[in-house]
C-alpha cells in the first residue's frame, strides 16, 4: 500500500518511531481517532502515551524491529536516525516510510486547515484559535506542539470540516502541509543549527507561504518587521490568495488599541477594517498574548466564524502546558514555568512576570537550549536575562546536538552582571539556592526548552517542605 493512496484511516495499520513526542502522539492521537490500528514506540514512558493506549494504540518502550508487527506505514520524528533499528526494518521490507511533517499533510487534506506558524507564539496562537472555534460552534480538529489547557490534550478528532494545526519551521518540513490559510505571528533569525542567516529563514517562510491553496488567506502581523517583509514580497509576487493584517500598528486591518494589562489579565479593543468588533479580554497576561488573540480572530473571521462568538472564546482560554504555567503556589512565592527559549521570547516572558509578581522579585532559572543557538545569541541571552532580578543559568541542553568546543553557559555569564546572576550547572544545588534566596512575594521562573520543564515541581514542593 503506497503512503501516498492512504485516505481510509480505518484500514491503515499504522506504526510511529519516537510516538511519545509532542507532534508524532498529536498525530497518532488523531489516526486512532480516524479508526486506524497505530503502535508506537519510545525511550521513555509518559502520560502522553497513556493516553494513547486508552485509545488502543500499542505502545513499546525501546526500539526493536519486532515492534514493527505487521504495519502497513511507518511515521517517524525528525530526531530519529537512519541507524534506528526500527526504521532499518521499515526500509529493508520496503515498508513506506513518511516523515511526521508529511503525515500530518496527509491527515489534512480535505479540510480548511489553518496552519500557525512564526518564531514565536505558534504553540498559544493555535491554541487560542482552537478554543475560539470550538465556542464558535465548529468543534475543529487540532494538532498543536502542547496540550491546550481547556481541552486537556494536544490533539483531537473533530466533527467539523477544520484543522488547526502548529506549524514548525525549524527543518523546513512545513512546506508539505498545503494549508487553506496561513497564520505568521513573527519572523525572526532562530534555529541556527539548519539555517545560518536570516535570509535563509526569510526563504522558508516564503516557500511555506507559497503552499497557501488558491482562494486561501494569510493572517500576519503587522507590528513585526520579518513579517512585513513578507507581505512585500507575497505581493510583488501576485499571489491567488487575500492577505489580512492584525497588530497595534495604525495600519493593520485587525486593529488592538486601548491596551489594558493588569497582573493576571489583559485586554484591548479591537477593530476590524475600521469597525469596533468589541473588547478582547484574555485571562492571562502580556501584550505579545493580545498579539496573538488578534491573529486567532482574525483567522476566526476568516473561517467565517461570528465575532462575538471568537471574543467570547478568548476570554475562556486559559493557557498551554509550558506557556507560563503556574507550577505552585507556596508560602506566598509563585513558581511558573515557561518555554521561552530565544532571546525575544525570554523578553516578553519577563514582561509578563515583572507584572505578575506586581512589585516581588522575579528569580530566573534559564537552561539554553542548544549549543549552537547559545553561541549565536549569547550576548542576546545576557541582555534579555538582565530584567530578572537573579538568574541563574543551567548547562546548555543539547536537544541531540554534537557539543561545540568552547560553548557553554559561560558564555552568557561573562556578559551579565556577577552581582545578579550565578552559573549552576548542578540542578539539586540550584534548587537548593533558589529555595533559600525566595520569599514571600518572589516569582520563581523555570525557562527553557529542555528538561527543566521539571524543575518548577522539585521547587514548589521544595518551598512547601
Amino acid at each position: 500500500m503506497s503512503a501516498q493512496i492512504i485516505r481510509d484511516w480505518r484500514k491503515a495499520r499504522v506504526h510511529f518511531v519516537g510516538i511519545g513526542g509532542s507532534g508524532m502522539s498529536g498525530i497518532a492521537r488523531i489516526m486512532a481517532s480516524r479508526g486506524a490500528q497505530v503502535s508506537g514506540s519510545d525511550l521513555h514512558d509518559s502520560s502522553m502515551l497513556d493516553g494513547l493506549r486508552s485509545l488502543g494504540a500499542k505502545i513499546y518502550i525501546g526500539h526493536s524491529p519486532e515492534n514493527l508487527g505487521s504495519a502497513e506505514l511507518v511515521i517517524k520524528s525528525s530526531a530519529i536516525p537512519p541507524s534506528n533499528p526500527e526504521l532499518a526494518a521499515a526500509l529493508k521490507n520496503g515498508i513506506p516510510v513518511l516523515e511526521r511533517a508529511a503525515a500530518l499533510a496527509e491527515l489534512m487534506i480535505g479540510t480548511r486547515s489553518v496552519a500557525v506558524a512564526g518564531t514565536h507564539g505558534k504553540t498559544t496562537t493555535a491554541s487560542m484559535l482552537t478554543v475560539a472555534l470550538q465556542h464558535a460552534g465548529f468543534d475543529p480538529s487540532f494538532a498543536i506542539g502542547a496540550t491546550v489547557s481547556n481541552s486537556g490534550t494536544n490533539a483531537h478528532q473533530g466533527s467539523g470540516d477544520t484543522f488547526v494545526v502548529e506549524a514548525d519551521e525549524s527543518d523546513g518540513s512545513f512546506t508539505a502541509y498545503r494549508p487553506l490559510g496561513v497564520i505568521i505571528t513573527n519572523i525572526e533569525l532562530d534555529h541556527v543549527d539548519n539555517f545560518a542567516t536570516l535570509a535563509q529563514i526569510d526563504q522558508i517562510f516564503d516557500d511555506f507561504v507559497a503552499t497557501i491553496r488558491p482562494g486561501g488567506f494569510l493572517a500576519i502581523c503587522s507590528d513585526d518587521p520579518g513579517a512585513l517583509g513578507l507581505v512585500k514580497r507575497v505581493k510583488e509576487k501576485g499571489a491567488a490568495i487575500s492577505i489580512a493584517t492584525y497588530g497595534i500598528d495604525s495600519e493593520a486591518d485587525l486593529r488592538l488599541d486601548r491596551i489594558h494589562l493588569e497582573p493576571r489579565r489583559a485586554q484591548a479593543r479591537v477593530s476590524h477594517n475600521g469597525r469596533v468588533l468589541g473588547k478582547v479580554e484574555l485571562a492571562i497576561t502580556g501584550r505579545h498574548n493580545l498579539l496573538n488573540a488578534g491573529a486567532a480572530l482574525l483567522a476566526g473571521l476568516e473561517l467565517g466564524a461570528n465575532a462575538n462568538d471568537l471574543l467570547e472564546g478568548l476570554s475562556l482560554f486559559s493557557g498551554a502546558r509550558r506557556r507560563f504555567e503556574i507550577k505552585g503556589i507556596c508560602q506566598g512565592i509563585t513558581v511558573i514555568d515557561d518555554y521561552g527559549h530565544h532571546p525575544t521570547e525570554i523578553r516578553a516572558t519577563l514582561e509578563s512576570a515583572r507584572l505578575y509578581a506586581q512589585g516581588g522579585r522575579v528569580i530566573t532559572v534559564f537552561q539554553p537550549h542548544r549549543y549552537s543557538r547559545t553561541q549565536v545569541f549569547a550576548s542576546e541571552f545576557a541582555k534579555a536575562l538582565s530584567a530578572s532580578d537573579y538568574t541563574y543559568l543551567l548547562e546548555i541542553y543539547p536537544a541531540g546536538e554534537k557539543e561545540i568546543a568552547g560553548v557553554s553557559s559561560l558564555l552568557i555569564s561573562k556578559e551579565m552582571d556577577s552581582k545578579v546572576h550565578s552559573y549552576q550547572p548542578s540542578i539539586p544545588e540550584v534548587v537548593e539556592s533558589v529555595v533559600k534566596m525566595a520569599k514571600s512575594g518572589d516569582l520563581i521562573l523555570t525557562l527553557g526548552a529542555g528538561d527543566i520543564s521539571s524543575l518548577g515541581k522539585l521547587i514548589a514542593e521544595a518551598i512547601e517542605s
